[in-house]
C-alpha cells in the first residue's frame, strides 16, 4: 500500500522532458532514457533472461539485505527468482541504455543476483570492467557460471559482504555504482557515505527502489540534500545521483 500511495504522487508530480531545463538532463532524457531504438543487443539481454526463466536448478538463498517481499523460502528455483526477483525487462533495456550513453570505464554493482543487470551493463559497454558483489554463496557461483557461459567479459564477481568489500573497493574512481543489494536505509546511506570517496565529477550513482519502504524513501531524500550532490532524476523506480560541480543542484521526477 505504501508504494501505491508513493507512485500516485509520483503520477502526480512526474514530468518528462518538456519540464527540463538542464541541457545535461535533458539530453539524457531524450537520447537515453526515451530512445525507442531496437537495439540488437535486446535480443541477447532477452535471450540471458529466458534461460534463467527455464532453468529448474535450486539454490539456497542467503539474503544479507532486506529480502524478498514474494519469495519467503530460502531454497528457491532459479527460474522463480528471475520471474519475481530478477530485474524487469524495462528495467535491464534501460540500464543497457545507460551504460551505451555514458560508456562508463569501470563499475561497481552492490547485489549481482542472477546477473541480469551485469550482463546488460557488459552489452552497453564491452570494454567496461565491472566488479559486482553478491553476498549469497551459491547465487555467486551460479552467477558467475552463467555470465561465462554467455561471454561476459571483463567481470568480477565478489561474494561476499558489503561492508566488508566497499573497504577494499572504494580507493579508485568509478563511472558509474548500482546500488542494488540491500533496501534498508542505514545500509543504504552507510554505502552511499563510503563510495562518495570513490566518485569523479561524472560519476553517476543508480539506486534501486526508492520506494521499497518508508526507509528508503527516508535515505533517499537525506542522499539528495547530501552537498556533494547536485543533480537527482527519480524515476520512481530508480533514483540517480550525479556530482557535476558546473551543475546548479536541482531535483528532477521524470516518468520513463
Amino acid at each position: 500500500m505504501y508504494q501505491v500511495i508513493q507512485y500516485i504522487k509520483f503520477l502526480l508530480k512526474s514530468t518528462n522532458q518538456h519540464g527540463v531545463h538542464s541541457p545535461f538532463v535533458y539530453n539524457l532524457v531524450t537520447q537515453c532514457f526515451y530512445d525507442t531504438t531496437k537495439h540488437n543487443s535486446y535480443k541477447l539481454i532477452s535471450n540471458y533472461k529466458d534461460s534463467l526463466l527455464k532453468n529448474k536448478t535450486k539454490i539456497k538463498v542467503t539474503d544479507l539485505g532486506a529480502g524478498s517481499q514474494k519469495m519467503k523460502t530460502q531454497e528457491r528455483y532459479v527460474a522463480n527468482i528471475a520471474k519475481n526477483a530478477g530485474t524487469t525487462n524495462k528495467r535491464v533495456k534501460l540500464i543497457y541504455r545507460i551504460t551505451n550513453y555514458f560508456k562508463p570505464q569501470n563499475i561497481l554493482e552492490l547485489g549481482t543476483s542472477l546477473g541480469i543487470a551485469t550482463h546488460a551493463m557488459h552489452l552497453g559497454n564491452p570494454k567496461a570492467n565491472i566488479i559486482s558483489i553478491e553476498g549469497c554463496p551459491e547465487t555467486a557461483e551460479f552467477s558467475n557460471q552463467q555470465l561465462n557461459t554467455f561471454k561476459a567479459e571483463n567481470i568480477a564477481l565478489i561474494n561476499g559482504n558489503f561492508n566488508t568489500e566497499i573497504e577494499t573497493l572504494n580507493s579508485k574512481p568509478y563511472d558509474l555504482i548500482f546500488f542494488d543489494g540491500n533496501h534498508q536505509k542505514e545500509a543504504t546511506l552507510q554505502y552511499f557515505e563510503a563510495l562518495l570517496e570513490a566518485t569523479t565529477n561524472d560519476s553517476v550513482f543508480i539506486f534501486d527502489d526508492i520506494y521499497w519502504s518508508e526507509g528508503m524513501t527516508e535515505a533517499w531524500e537525506i542522499i539528495k540534500n547530501h552537498p556533494k550532490v547536485t543533480v537527482t532524476i527519480d524515476t520512481f523506480f530508480w533514483g540517480f545521483v550525479f556530482f557535476r560541480k558546473e551543475q546548479v543542484k536541482e531535483h528532477f521526477t521524470i516518468r520513463i
